[in-house]
């Protein structure tokens, strides 16, 4: 249980400088991929695939998600 809440603490910084006010993160580990609304999740009407591998979710011009395929090449380097 410690180390969980350690990695919660330590994630703080990045939260607190994390673009959107409200968000919500899922994680599929079986999938590897990880999931970003912003404000509640919403359907999407369009998507822009970067070259990562990172889908931008939009809601007519908006931004309303991005969702992270093959997340755990993301982690740090321990």
């Amino acid at each position: 249980m410690a180390e969980e809440v350690k990695k919660i603490v330590d994630a703080i910084p990045m939260l607190l400088e994390f673009p959107a006010g409200r968000f919500h993160v899922d994680y599929d580990r079986g999938a590897d991929v990880l999931y970003i609304s912003f404000e509640r999740p919403q359907k999407a009407t369009d998507t822009e695939v970067t070259d990562e591998g990172i889908l931008l979710r939009f809601r007519e011009d908006k931004l309303v998600g991005i969702t992270i395929l093959n997340a755990s090449r993301f982690r740090a380097k321990t």
